[in-house]
Order: C-alpha cells, then structure tokens, then sequence
C-alpha cells in the first residue's frame, strides 16, 4: 500500500491530466459534516464489510479518516479483498488541514 502526504495528493488533484482518483472518507457522518476533502464519497469503516461491493477495485482509490490511522486499516482490508490500487492519506484530515487548506475546521 501506497501512502501519500496532502501536498502530494494536492498536486495530483490539480494536475488536470491526471485522473482523480476515488476519494474515500471512512470516517463517522458527524465528522465528515464537520470537513471533508471536496468530492470525498463518505463510507463510515464501520459499514465497509457490508458495502465493499459498492466499491470499484480497478479505481485509484485514496482512503481519508482523520489521522490516517482509520484509513490505513481500511486500505489494507481492501487490499486483502482484491483492491489493487489504495493509498492511504497519510495524516489524514488533519494533515490536510494544516498543510494544504488552512480554512478547513480542525477537530
């Protein structure tokens, strides 16, 4: 499993000849609320067992939670289940905030 720092995952989000990938907030609904990456696709780790067939395991998929911690254990269950493409947010929403969007709400 890949991990990438929120500049990195910046630039490829700016970089428009470059497809996006999936992003993946596996985080609670409250925090989510609370600040999300612009077009994150919220699916709480609680519930991933249940609706990983939601889930596409061709895409580039990067996996948020709020210290990166949540989404490393949710990219390596993917990865045990035929995800070939996961990375983890490294820092997660917290590192975003204070490395790429200062204006994002902390918690």
């Amino acid at each position: 499993m890949r991990n990438l720092r929120p500049s990195e995952l910046k630039a490829w989000l700016d970089d428009a000849a470059r497809a996006n990938p999936v992003l993946l907030d596996v985080r609670e609904g409250w925090e989510y609320e609370r600040c999300h990456l612009e077009g994150a696709t919220l699916l709480p780790m609680s519930t991933l067992p249940t609706r990983l067939g939601e889930l596409d395991p061709l895409c580039e998929m990067v996996v948020i939670c709020h210290h990166g911690v949540r989404s490393f254990h949710v990219a390596r269950f993917l990865e045990h289940n035929g995800f070939a493409n996961v990375i983890n947010l490294a820092g997660g929403v917290d590192a975003w905030a204070r490395e790429v969007d200062r204006a994002m709400p902390t918690y």
